[in-house]
């Protein structure tokens, strides 16, 4: 499956994950957290048949990933694993494109809702998962370990897909 899209600036496709795409979700990963995933760690994950994910590509770039998100299925219940996005393409929809593909291909499995946990100091993704609908239904306290200060904590967010 190949999904066209133009974002505000540049041309991208979405496509499935495969476990060739660990090395490179990894360094897009690394980008974005302070405990970063390695590559066997996401391939294990790609490996597993009730994890799913989408890659975004620029269009014409050889170098790379864009972005990508990593969910999970377990009888109707859908949980984002984790989604990153390249710093270098980041502000151009890619995030929502992303959340889009995984909500499209949950409703498609007849999934009854979506859960998430996003740092509770993250402003952006907050932003735009309460944008997609999600709505907080817990808190993990001190989840995310600092890597110059505190540990924060994580919100747990839900949004219904029937």
């Amino acid at each position: 499956m190949r999904i066209p899209f133009v974002s505000r600036q540049r041309e991208y496709i979405l496509e499935r994950l495969s476990r060739a795409d660990a090395p490179a979700i990894s360094r897009v990963h690394k980008e974005g957290f302070s405990r970063p995933w390695s590559p066997a760690e996401f391939a294990d994950l790609i490996d597993q048949s009730t994890v799913f994910g989408f890659a975004a590509r620029q269009v014409g770039d050889k170098a790379g990933l864009a972005g990508f998100v990593l969910a999970r299925l377990v009888i109707d219940e859908g949980e984002i694993l984790t989604v990153a996005v390249a710093r270098a393409h980041r502000r151009e929809g890619l995030g929502r494109e992303l959340m889009d593909a995984v909500m499209r291909q949950l409703h498609s499995d007849r999934a009854s809702h979506l859960l998430l946990e996003v740092d509770e100091t993250n402003v952006a993704a907050l932003a735009l998962y309460r944008k997609l609908g999600f709505r907080e239904v817990g808190k993990r306290r001190n989840y995310y370990a600092g890597t110059t200060g505190p540990a924060t904590g994580a919100l747990v967010m839900r949004r219904d897909l029937r």
